[in-house]
């Protein structure tokens, strides 16, 4: 292949997809806003990671420069004092997503502050413990606005400013194709962020920009620890493996779709659940 073909982020083609051997890290200068990069306090003695910090950690260690936005700006200093200790290139930003003027100050930082965006994710998501026949109008509107809202108007900004070649990676939920959990709230926001991937990767493929969403199932961060204790049954059925996933799992298929190495992947969801959606479950050892 000749050195134009790599060369061409317009059509999203890049090294990886010739086959071109790689002698440095798999996000070597790119530029990620991780949004949803803290995690919350927990009671456990031990805490698991979450999906934000472990993204983050991860991206860093690729090479990547990593904006690590919170809510909590503790939460997001946190995470990049880790990365900051293993010599990556962080720094923290606070933001509340479910107001659209600091989702728009979030990103304006984030880019002065790493010289550009090439990639984007989105991890943020609320729920309520509404069953259907008990939703208020209220709790509806506040997880639609930060479950799908918040979503859209990170990527509709970030989108502005990111050059041919950039990913935007969306963080939904297997509960966006199933009704088990009985949380129509969750679960119809979480299904409507697929629909917004589609639309992002529809409208940016024009201008090289790709849009996919992340999929995870029962995984084992700090939120799920909280889910399970205020309802047992979610970690007492039989899991792929016999286990819940890892944040690092879910960091690691992350890191593959806001990588150049899946530069001709654009509209997807990919599932990171072991095989809980498909009935692949075996009882804990």
């Amino acid at each position: 292949m000749t050195e134009s073909l790599e060369s061409r982020p317009d059509q999203q083609l890049f090294a990886p997809a010739l086959g071109v051997p790689r002698r440095d890290g798999r996000l070597a200068g790119r530029r990620i806003l991780v949004v949803g990069a803290g995690q919350r306090h927990t009671v456990d003695p031990v805490p698991s990671v979450g999906n934000g910090r472990a993204m983050s950690i991860l991206f860093a260690r690729e090479g990547a420069a990593v904006a690590c936005a919170d809510m909590d700006a503790g939460a997001a200093q946190d995470t990049v004092d880790l990365i900051l200790r293993e010599d990556g290139r962080a720094i923290p930003l606070q933001a509340d997503v479910s107001d659209p003027a600091q989702i728009s100050r979030m990103v304006a930082q984030a880019v002065a502050a790493l010289g550009g965006l090439d990639g984007l994710v989105v991890n943020v998501g609320i729920g309520n413990q509404n069953r259907f026949g008990a939703e208020t109008p209220e709790d509806w509107d506040r997880v639609q606005d930060i479950n799908l809202r918040a979503p859209m108007f990170c990527a509709q900004e970030a989108a502005a400013v990111m050059p041919a070649g950039s990913a935007i990676v969306f963080v939904a939920s297997t509960a966006a194709i199933s009704p088990l959990s009985g949380l129509p709230a969750y679960e119809t926001s979480k299904a409507a962020l697929t629909a917004l991937g589609r639309a992002v990767a529809f409208a940016g493929q024009p201008s090289g920009l790709r849009a996919n969403v992340l999929a995870p199932g029962l995984i084992d961060t700090p939120m799920g620890r909280d889910a399970s204790r205020a309802r047992p049954s979610r970690a007492a059925r039989p899991l792929p493996f016999g286990r819940q996933g890892t944040g690092w799992e879910v960091a690691h298929a992350a890191l593959y779709l806001v990588s150049t190495e899946s530069s001709y992947v654009n509209g997807q969801m990919l599932i990171v659940d072991g095989g809980l959606s498909i009935g692949a479950v075996r009882a804990a050892a």
